[in-house]
């Protein structure tokens, strides 16, 4: 499946529409996590669990686009953008990523 966030693909055209395709994740960000990003927050220095669970949950935002795409019957989701935001307290993350289920020809 190609997933981009332009709105073709090169060497191909869009043959079919299948409408807007989501992929969704809220994740939870633990106490150990919240306690380390606070000392690096002091000290200075990159959060890496934080980023571990951001990337996690964007990789797995956008296998659930895809898997929900081929369930369309398409071939390919085009416009993809992805967004995050924070919930609750501060403690949840919910990343979304969307874009449109298609089916491409060569062109």
């Amino acid at each position: 499946m190609i997933v981009t966030t332009t709105p073709s693909v090169d060497g191909y055209r869009v043959s079919g529409y299948y409408g807007i395709v989501f992929g969704e994740v809220i994740t939870g960000i633990n106490f150990l996590r919240d306690f380390g990003a606070g000392i690096r927050n002091i000290v200075g220095g990159r959060s890496e669990g934080y980023e571990q669970e951001l990337l996690q949950a964007r990789t797995e935002a956008l296998a659930e686009l895809e898997q929900r795409a081929a369930a369309m019957g398409a071939h390919a989701v085009v416009g993809v953008d992805i967004d995050y935001e924070v919930l609750g307290q501060g403690n949840m993350l919910m990343v979304t990523a969307s874009g449109t289920a298609v089916t491409l020809e060569q062109a």
